[in-house]
């Protein structure tokens, strides 16, 4: 019975001792539940997504939208693994701070029964012969050997939820070490994909380069644009006011070809334009470019006015990708945003992207949801996607899907 109680005590220590030694983290449980359940349903959509293009790959008949929809495939199936990582890592987040809190526990409870363990390993080192000669100790033996009868059950019980907590941490050590399996995984999948995407971009940009022209003379144009604007809202609305301006020009009629008889020609008169056309809806699908939690929400108030937009925290050097189709009206450093990329949409809509540690596209490219952009910074990533739509800013979570 002492050695059960003795053996009892001992592990309870070094179970207490074994635990880790760091502090958790600061979040709360409720938030660090938010983070894993959002994170998991991000990995899910993206795995759809990712799905979805390689279906498009399949179907396409054109080389160029093939490797559009591959790349924007295997992004898809970059993003599914940072969300998978995500995910790991609010497992063990949650892991550690039930250890510490379990540690705190065992720490307070743990000091009665070392101290009964020790009084009990002293008493059963005292040979029995020895009492025999003190007056009155071999009576003590037996009533404390009687009293020792009668207790050791109680201490049992008593010891009961100590022992199931000594159980939980070696359950907890089971997951935390399942978790980090998953986190490495995830992780190497992760770096394999990110080499598969670098060989795809790396084909697009030397078959780009190839056809060269006008995009190259387009790309100056924004380039010195982007010198001679005072901020980023200025650009944005240079912009799209060159955007506006193609799209008319695009939309004249051809020439037409002499007629027969010059004398019976009449004057084309063209309808002036409606101010009230309908616009178009929104893009669609329109997507979030990074997986991350939420840092700043559109309409927020911030030390430079409202929020126009929505800033993410993705993990570090994470995949970005375009929220929906369209033309890269701007790519490249920006004064104070970092990398910036610019996608003009149909119907006068417009999505900026900030934050971006590079960027992987050209401008006057052809985008499609979900093509590649570039990464986030690898050290504070933040990224911020601002929706307008003829200059007023939009609300992107409400297309969001």
């Amino acid at each position: 019975m002492h050695r059960v109680i003795l053996l009892l005590g001992s592990f309870a220590f070094f179970a207490a001792a074994a635990l880790a030694q760091r502090a958790p983290a600061s979040d709360s449980p409720e938030e660090m539940r938010q983070v894993l359940a959002e994170a998991l349903a991000e990995r899910e959509n993206a795995e759809a997504r990712s799905q979805r293009f390689e279906q498009e790959a399949q179907a396409a008949e054109d080389a160029a939208e093939r490797a559009a929809s591959q790349a924007a495939a295997l992004a898809a199936r970059i993003q599914q693994a940072e969300s998978g990582i995500a995910a790991a890592r609010a497992r063990i987040a949650m892991i550690d701070r039930e250890q510490f809190s379990l540690r705190e526990e065992l720490g307070r409870e743990q000091q009665p029964v070392v101290e009964l363990t020790a009084a009990l390993q002293q008493f059963s080192r005292r040979p029995l012969a020895l009492s025999i000669l003190r007056p009155g100790s071999v009576k003590d033996v037996v009533y404390l050997r009687a009293m020792l009868h009668d207790t050791v059950p109680q201490v049992r019980a008593g010891t009961s939820d100590l022992r199931g907590r000594i159980g939980r941490s070696a359950e907890l050590r089971r997951k935390a070490l399942a978790a980090a399996q998953v986190l490495e995984a995830e992780e190497i999948l992760l770096a394999q994909r990110r080499e598969e995407l670098a060989e795809i971009e790396t084909r697009q940009r030397l078959a780009a380069r190839a056809a060269g022209g006008a995009a190259s003379r387009e790309a100056d144009r924004a380039l010195a644009m982007a010198e001679e604007v005072r901020d980023l809202d200025g650009l944005v609305t240079e912009l799209e006011r060159a955007a506006s301006l193609r799209q008319r020009l695009a939309a004249l009629p051809g020439p037409r070809l002499r007629p027969a008889q010059p004398g019976q020609s009449r004057v084309a008169t063209t309808a002036p334009a409606s101010s009230s056309t309908p616009r178009a809806d929104a893009p669609s699908p329109y997507i979030l470019p990074v997986s991350g939690r939420t840092l700043t929400g559109f309409g927020a108030p911030q030390a430079s006015g409202i929020s126009r937009g929505l800033t993410l925290a993705p993990i570090a050097g994470a995949q970005v990708v375009a929220p929906a189709a369209g033309r890269i009206a701007f790519a490249g450093p920006y004064s104070g945003y970092g990398n910036i990329v610019i996608v003009e949409h149909d119907g006068g809509w417009t999505s900026l992207v900030t934050g971006l540690a590079r960027s992987h596209v050209d401008i006057g490219a052809t985008v499609v949801a979900g093509t590649p952009l570039g990464s986030a910074d690898p050290t504070n990533p933040s990224v911020t996607l601002e929706l307008r739509r003829d200059g007023e800013p939009v609300n992107p979570l409400l297309f969001t899907r």
